[in-house]
């Protein structure tokens, strides 16, 4: 298992137990993400790259991983994710830009097509 598949086997992992302890935030947080998330004005893929951008931003290692999957799945491009990630460190500067690499290794799963 690659290191990108361990870091969301284990958040999903953790979040089960989240989900057990917290049911109400758990739901709450789920149906809003899941409505948010629906292609509206912007597709979902243009969603996720934002998400993935702002995870990035945010030195959210979990977040980068599970947006850069969903964003590929959803038909981005590997350029177009390392392009989104140059915004995120834009917006989140140098504590963004030691995230980086986080990036290339959720683009490196085996989730990642080539190109």
């Amino acid at each position: 298992m690659s290191a990108p598949a361990e870091t969301l086997a284990a958040w999903q992992r953790d979040f089960a137990t989240l989900r057990s302890q917290a049911p109400d935030v758990a739901k709450a947080f789920g149906g809003m993400h899941h409505a948010l998330m629906q292609p509206g004005a912007l597709s979902k893929r243009e969603k996720e790259l934002i998400a993935a951008a702002v995870g990035l931003a945010q030195g959210c290692t979990e977040c980068i991983h599970i947006h850069t999957t969903e964003a590929i799945k959803a038909g981005a491009t590997r350029e177009q994710v390392i392009e989104a990630a140059g915004v995120g460190v834009m917006m989140g500067g140098g504590p963004a830009f030691v995230h980086l690499p986080e990036v290339l290794r959720a683009l490196s799963s085996e989730t990642t097509p080539a190109k």
